[in-house]
């Protein structure tokens, strides 16, 4: 089982960060490599406890939906999402935030099990791993972009 453990630090506040991480409409455009769209549960704003959110997006060719719930929600230091239905075996991603350096340490754990047994894991050492990895890495990327500008007014009220 995969467990991809990133960690990025964001010169913005830690309830901006936060909030941020957790928009739909800022997750939308943070991904727009894959085209996700949330399609159903919370289809923009903030997802708090507790809620649901269905992403459609394009990996690998091939349009996938994936149902995540949020089960764990401490704000402004942590919240989590499992998978409820999707194309992984499991998933969970727990997002950490604490302020360090004048600034906000963002910490990304992500947990997967690919499906088909033998093949999932094979796929998950040969490609998989480094795919999420780099999927997590280029949003984080463009997420503290606009947490470092004025674009964080787009999706969050204040910060």
């Amino acid at each position: 089982m995969p467990v991809i453990r990133l960690e990025t630090h964001i010169a913005a506040p830690l309830d901006r960060v936060f909030d941020l991480a957790r928009s739909i409409d800022a997750h939308q455009d943070t991904t727009e490599r894959t085209g996700e769209k949330a399609v159903a549960g919370v289809l923009s704003g903030l997802i708090g406890a507790n809620e649901e959110v269905t992403w459609e997006a394009k990996h690998f060719g091939v349009r996938q939906r994936l149902s995540v719930k949020i089960t764990q929600f401490d704000r402004p230091s942590h919240f989590q999402d499992i998978m409820v239905k999707g194309a992984f075996d499991h998933m969970k991603h727990d997002h950490f935030f604490a302020s360090r350096d004048g600034g906000t340490l963002m910490t990304d754990r992500f947990e997967f099990g690919a499906p088909l047994g033998f093949l999932g894991r094979i796929a998950e050492k040969l490609f998989l791993t480094d795919y999420m990895r780099g999927f997590i890495v280029r949003r984080n990327a463009i997420l503290k972009q606009i947490a470092e500008s004025d674009g964080w007014r787009k999706y969050v009220k204040s910060g």
